[in-house]
């Protein structure tokens, strides 16, 4: 069994002292910022050890059989709002009506897996009824900021030539612009109604929630000819529990606890480049 730590910034010394209870064959240090520790004899007990400690030292700690390489994988799938980016869109949308609190009290249990995601949507959608559409361009170029570490990450799964998918139960005006600014390839997320430059209140189409978010990752695969065990899934709440459950790597970024739970990978200190040291 190997080991992966690893944290935000330089942590070296962090890093050694929690590798040592690991007591490892052998350490492999990926950079300033990640060991992994080899040949690990595990047990229920020492891992809870490693994980108490580790989050102490505000590290992640990822476990492992053998090693997974880049070449393994042939695409990235990301959630877009608090996963690649560090804000739920549609609450700072709701900001410019005054309605923040209201709309991201629903947001919040809708990622905790406590509303259902469709129904939630079309409540918060609602509350927007007659905002003035350059609300969303103000929330774009005020608001929105990549989330620590998305524009490495991206940049080396692109070298290594995996494809890239941004799919999001938020809205198409973001996606849209993500994917010109980032290069990636394939996005596909919620289209807000728009009338004489005024929000209606509605979402144009079907919803995209749990089921569509899988479905879309399962034709992303299909068009590329690969199984979605060769997709590495990224995203942070209940809504995208579907889609990460099929993936080969499922990472929890950031995210609640039903979903760092159930994923393989759970970054909670590192930024989404965390997912380099694990496949190298």
């Amino acid at each position: 069994m190997n080991l992966v730590l690893q944290g935000r910034d330089e942590s070296r010394a962090r890093l050694e002292r929690i590798a040592a209870l690991t007591a490892p064959q052998s350490l492999t240090w990926l950079s300033d910022r990640a060991v992994r520790c080899e040949g690990i004899a595990f047990s229920p007990a020492l891992r809870q050890t490693i994980e108490v400690a580790a989050h102490a030292a505000q590290l992640d700690a990822t476990y492992a059989i053998g090693v997974q390489k880049m070449s393994d994988f042939k695409l990235v799938a990301m959630d877009m709002d608090s996963t690649l980016i560090t804000i739920e869109c549609i609450d700072e949308i709701a900001d410019m009506q005054g309605l923040k609190a209201q709309v991201s009290e629903i947001t919040e249990a809708a990622m905790r897996g406590e509303l259902d995601f469709a129904a939630s949507l079309t409540r918060r959608v609602a509350l927007l009824e007659g905002l003035d559409a350059s609300a969303l361009e103000r929330v774009y170029e005020e608001r929105l900021k990549l989330s620590p570490g998305a524009e490495a990450m991206l940049q080396a799964v692109q070298q290594a030539g995996l494809k890239t998918l941004l799919v999001s139960g938020g809205f198409t005006y973001f996606t849209s612009r993500l994917k010109e600014r980032l290069k990636l390839d394939y996005t596909h997320a919620n289209e807000l109604e728009i009338v004489d430059g005024k929000l209606t209140g509605k979402v144009l189409g079907a919803i995209v929630d749990a089921d569509a978010k899988q479905q879309t990752v399962e034709r992303v695969c299909a068009e590329l000819g690969i199984s979605p065990s060769q997709a590495i899934v990224m995203g942070d709440g209940a809504n995208d529990l579907k889609m990460m459950s099929i993936a080969g790597m499922s990472v929890a970024f950031r995210a609640k606890p039903v979903v760092r739970e159930q994923a393989s990978v759970a970054l909670n200190f590192a930024g989404l480049d965390g997912i380099l040291p694990l496949l190298a």
